[in-house]
């Protein structure tokens, strides 16, 4: 047996204050039952907006959908991401995405659950991390 959502059927949500900064909605693909981990989301990011620090037990996959954002590590000044990228988080690895300062964003995120999680949420990303000068990555 299959499970088909047709569109529209699974209401948008607000993104959690706590884990989000700025308007955030999030769309369900799919949280798929145990022996499956898989959880995905689409994600759409008013400008400015953006995730808390963050980091995935079993890392994350974003496919950059439309728009312009951002994606920073520790220590590091942010990078673009452009729709048509793929980025690799590695498990563990802290970090945060969102819009560009004026340009909206949208993305796929996938991450696998362990242990019932999917992420680990830390403090709010600084406005000095988030404006901090991006690298260029073309």
């Amino acid at each position: 047996m299959i499970d088909i959502y047709p569109a529209g059927s699974r209401p948008s949500r607000k993104a959690p204050a706590q884990w989000f900064t700025g308007e955030v909605w999030m769309d369900p693909i799919i949280a798929a039952p145990a022996p499956a981990r898989i959880n995905a989301l689409r994600v759409s990011f008013a400008p400015a907006a953006r995730t808390a620090w963050h980091s995935h037990p079993l890392g994350q996959t974003l496919q950059i959908i439309s728009g312009l954002g951002l994606v920073g590590l520790r220590d590091r000044a942010p990078q673009h991401i452009r729709p048509g990228d793929t980025i690799w988080i590695p498990p563990g690895v802290e970090h945060w995405h969102g819009a560009a300062p004026e340009t909206a964003m949208v993305h796929l995120a996938l991450q696998e659950e362990q242990d019932g999680s999917a992420a680990d949420w830390l403090e709010h990303v600084t406005d000095a991390d988030y404006l901090r000068s991006p690298e260029s990555t073309y």
